[in-house]
């Protein structure tokens, strides 16, 4: 069996989830804590690639034994998380945790992911938001930006919205609901869908700044997946703004 863990974590401090040789990551800590935890060697396999300054209010993880592809432990689901958490540091935290098959992967299972992108629209930079959203100063109209969301939804080859020089080759994804809200100064564009390409979710909300400016009109957005070209996408917005919020796996 393998342990199946729900975590958050505050990315501001991490080079993203997977493990790599210049910097802290998610990835690494959860093995560091795991192996402390089992008392040996652990893989802590994620349900998605994070990016530098990224969070993630949901995150799905399978923890195995190093060359294994189960994890040997007598450790009940429910004592899991207070245990896991007292090895790991104050930016990551265990939320819950179940026993699942030796089959399961944590990335491939996955239904769907929800993403939420924040934009703090107050006049002047917050010192207590600055870390979780990014800072637009001026005018940005939601309905607008609203508007074009919806015309993310449905079935397209989002190759316009995907970083230049990326490998991918099969760029078509399948988005379930894209909209924005507003909260007070907050702006919020959530955007679900069955998967993402490399920063994607950045690119659209930079898009969606674009129409909430003016400089664009919503229906450009129909336009501008049409084309596959990135240079007439919006700018891909800066990391911190970005939450993983959800993920979802078949209910059985």
């Amino acid at each position: 069996m393998k342990l199946l863990l729900t975590i958050s974590f505050d990315g501001t401090d991490f080079k993203g989830y997977q493990v790599q040789r210049n910097g802290r990551t998610v990835q690494a800590e959860l093995n560091r804590a795991c192996e402390e935890l089992f008392g040996k060697p652990c893989d802590a396999v994620g349900c998605s690639r994070t990016d530098s300054g990224v969070h993630a209010k949901m995150f799905c993880v399978a923890i195995t034994e190093k060359g294994r592809p189960d994890l040997c432990s007598s450790l009940s689901a429910e004592k899991a998380p207070d245990a896991l958490n007292a090895h790991l540091p104050d930016d990551i935290s265990v939320n819950r945790a179940k026993w699942v098959d030796d089959g399961f992967h944590p990335r491939y299972a996955v239904v769907s992911k929800e993403y939420v992108y924040r934009i703090y629209n107050g006049r002047y930079r917050s010192p207590f938001l600055d870390r979780y959203s990014c800072h637009c100063p001026y005018g940005l109209d939601a309905d607008r930006m609203n508007e074009a969301a919806s015309f993310f939804e449905g079935t397209h080859d989002f190759r316009a919205f995907m970083a230049a020089g990326s490998k991918i080759k099969d760029t078509r994804r399948h988005v379930f609901s894209a909209s924005v809200s507003k909260e007070g100064d907050m702006i919020l564009f959530s955007v679900r869908a069955d998967g993402f390409l490399y920063n994607m979710v950045r690119i659209m909300a930079g898009t969606l700044v674009d129409a909430g400016t003016g400089r664009i009109r919503p229906e450009d957005v129909k336009d501008i997946i049409r084309s596959g070209e990135r240079r007439r996408a919006g700018k891909t917005m800066p990391p911190q703004g970005l939450f993983l919020a959800d993920v979802e796996y078949p209910k059985e």
